[in-house]
């Protein structure tokens, strides 16, 4: 989908989500963390497989992260589980030039917002070839463990690096994480995975995709920057 230019000649603050964002859903790295994660859970409450994966998938639905679930009711040490779920092949990723260009080429500064860890950003970003194109990574641990799509997360990022919502893009993979972006004033854009339908595990987790508070969506990241003001690096 073309980006209308003219919806972004005010943006100066550029905020990007990592996981199934700043690299596509087909790339399918975020599958080892989930595994990680249910292997975490079996181990943690010493039940099968299924009934792991049914209690993951639960607290991540209902608390925003699987993690910030286990820390609820489990009183899970935060530090151990991002540890042991981000020891992953960062090989799966490869160098995204074209993205890197159409980033560096934006207009002021750019974020990584996650609601992982930063080493785990750095990492992916680094292996994407675009770190060096980011200004500041805002993670679980900068956000005092509360993850989006809490509203109250958002607010502590714009305070702590001075971000003034209202010159700002928010780019996500769930709808839900848009939400509090939209009430603050931000641009919002929805980033699908090609074949939609036929690629969602989770299918609740794109319900709201068609909302208002979904400004664009777009299922090719690069060619969608590209199309904005500065975006073009060609020009």
């Amino acid at each position: 989908m073309t980006a209308p230019a003219a919806d972004f000649a005010h943006v100066t603050e550029w905020i990007f989500d990592l996981d199934n964002t700043l690299y596509p859903r087909h790339t399918d790295l975020f599958s080892q963390i989930d595994k990680k994660m249910t292997q975490f859970v079996r181990e943690l409450l010493d039940v099968d497989h299924d009934e792991a994966r049914s209690v993951q998938k639960k607290y991540y639905r209902e608390h925003g992260t699987t993690l910030q679930g286990l820390m609820l009711h489990h009183n899970v040490d935060p530090n151990d589980f991002l540890e042991k779920v981000h020891d992953i092949d960062y090989s799966w990723v490869k160098p995204d030039p074209e993205l890197g260009a159409a980033i560096k080429a934006l207009p002021g500064r750019k974020f990584i917002f996650t609601n992982g860890d930063t080493p785990h950003a750095e990492r992916t970003a680094a292996a994407l070839g675009i770190l060096d194109h980011f200004d500041e990574i805002f993670d679980i641990i900068a956000a005092d463990l509360k993850p989006k799509p809490a509203a109250e997360t958002y607010h502590r990022f714009l305070s702590r690096h001075g971000v003034h919502a209202e010159r700002a893009a928010m780019f996500e993979d769930l709808p839900r994480n848009l939400l509090a972006p939209h009430e603050l004033g931000m641009r919002t854009v929805l980033i699908v995975p090609r074949n939609i339908d036929k690629v969602l595990d989770e299918v609740w987790e794109h319900e709201g995709k068609d909302g208002d508070h979904v400004h664009h969506v777009t299922d090719d990241l690069a060619a969608f920057l590209k199309a904005l003001p500065g975006g073009n690096t060609a020009a």
